[in-house]
């Protein structure tokens, strides 16, 4: 396992613009990730917002509702419609994450023949302290597989309204 980056790749069976859409619309991407923002995704913003559980499965927002109203801040970095997506953002960690250097999550999307191949990857865990390091990669892997299952799950209800 590497110490400075998480990749995850998932084939998502939905339209490139409504891939694109989910992640790139502040409240459509809070809608399955479980964060609510403010204001919209927009290159070189810095956004604030809460985590809340969410709403497309409800045995993983059980598991983020013990984390609801935790403020959230992300840095909104690029923006390539219907390519690229990325921000930074401080990794989780119970003793006051506010110090710890920002990671890069960058999501990637590839069209291919059935959909679309989502890749995110998050960078820049050298950063952090060696004593918060592995706890945050750990964290973040497992949040990841989440995150995608949450994603395809969103996008096959969206698909069926």
């Amino acid at each position: 396992m590497s110490t400075d980056q998480i990749i995850k790749k998932i084939l998502l069976r939905a339209p490139l613009a409504s891939v694109w859409r989910a992640l790139s619309d502040s409240a459509e991407f809070g809608r399955w990730f479980g964060m609510r923002f403010t204001s919209p995704f927009t290159p070189g913003i810095v956004l604030q917002g809460v985590t809340v559980p969410t709403e497309v499965n409800v045995g993983i927002a059980k598991l983020q509702k013990p984390h609801e109203g935790t403020p959230v801040e992300i840095t909104i970095e690029e923006m390539e419609p219907e390519r690229l997506f990325s921000f930074r953002w401080r990794p989780y960690v119970p003793d006051n994450s506010s110090t710890l250097p920002a990671t890069l999550i960058v999501f990637d999307l590839e069209e291919v023949s059935g959909g679309v191949v989502l890749s995110v990857t998050e960078s820049g865990f050298e950063y952090i302290p060696p004593e918060h390091r592995a706890k945050a990669m750990a964290m973040n892997e497992q949040s990841w597989e989440m995150m995608l299952r949450l994603i395809a799950e969103h996008l096959f209800q969206v698909a069926e309204h």
